[in-house]
Order: structure tokens, then sequence, then C-alpha cells
């Protein structure tokens, strides 16, 4: 498969994976999304090798979209290199989260991170979030970002390019025994 058959792969994959979660109203306004992206496993590579700021570039482009038509606000996890650190919208700052100095880059955050950072207007990198539901594309484990009951979303779309996608929600715990009732 040549280049311009790879990234058309990617393109439609993608396009179709975020239709999908249109449709059932995944994106809330206001709600914090973690995404996270092994571009080398989109090519088809071995996690942490073949970054591709390309492949960021169009996964950030089509993210910005879906930002813009909704409302929910991206962060972008980091890889293992620098702790899975989160690129943000510094005006998306809470008071409990920890700013953390370190710069994005390819060999330590990933190129997703990156292109988010350096796209971003007013870039801030955190230690850890707890969003209301993530996109992992590439098996680079964003569930220590999510909130407590983290659900998984199934979608017909399983992959983006050859990386795998996860996909999870959450909901809030129940507690209480067999009198206790729930709204869902």
């Amino acid at each position: 498969m040549n280049d311009v058959s790879k990234r058309s792969k990617i393109d439609t994959d993608l396009e179709r994976l975020l239709e999908e979660l249109m449709k059932i109203n995944f994106f809330k306004e206001n709600e914090l999304c973690v995404i996270g992206c092994s571009t080398s496993e989109v090519i088809g590579e071995r996690i942490g090798t073949m970054g591709s700021m390309d492949v960021a570039e169009l996964i950030y482009t089509k993210l910005d979209e879906i930002q813009s038509k909704t409302g929910v606000h991206f962060v972008f996890q980091g890889c293992e290199h620098i702790n899975r650190a989160l690129t943000m919208e510094s005006a998306m700052l809470e008071p409990h989260h920890t700013v953390v100095d370190v710069l994005p880059v390819k060999s330590a955050g990933g190129s997703m991170s990156q292109y988010a950072y350096q796209h971003i207007q007013q870039p801030v990198v955190i230690e850890h979030v707890t969003a209301q539901c993530g996109i992992d594309i590439g098996q680079t484990m964003i569930g220590m970002h999510i909130q407590h009951v983290a659900v998984p979303v199934r979608t017909n779309q399983k992959v983006v390019g050859n990386a795998i996608v996860t996909i999870c929600t959450s909901r809030p715990k129940k507690i209480g025994g067999n009198r206790a009732q729930y709204h869902s």
C-alpha cells in the first residue's frame, strides 16, 4: 500500500469512527475527552517507533472540527516517557490540575501530543485529569485519566489505519445495597 492509499484509509477509518460517535451523541459540550494516539500503530508499526506528524495532523484536524461542532474539550495524552501527561488548552485548567514542566516532543510524548501542543492556542501540560470519556487509538492506556466508572463504548469501526481503537465513557458510581434504587 502506498502513502496516498495509507492516508486515504486512515482518513476514511477516522471519519467513519467519528461519524459513528456523533450519531450516538458521544461528544458532550464542556466535557473532557482524553485522546490517546500512537501514530506509529496507526501506520502499522510498533508503538513508539515511527511517530508520524502527518498522521497527527490528520487526526488533530478532524478532532478540531468535532470540538467546534460539539463543544467537547479534547486533552491529548502523551506517552509513558512523560508519564502520560496531558496537553490541553490553558483556559480549561481547574484548581486541582497540576501543571508540569515538559515540552511534548515526538521522542518523549509522541507525535500526537507534540502536534496538539504546537496547535492549541495556549497549551499547558498537566499531570492528570479525570475525563468523562476517551478515545484510545493504538492501545496507549488512557484508563488512568477516565472518571470512575469507565464504561466501554462499542463501535463498528474498530481500527484507525492499523491501530486498534478502544472507546469509553463513564458513569457515576452506584452506591448502596439491595434496597438502593438507581437512575439507570
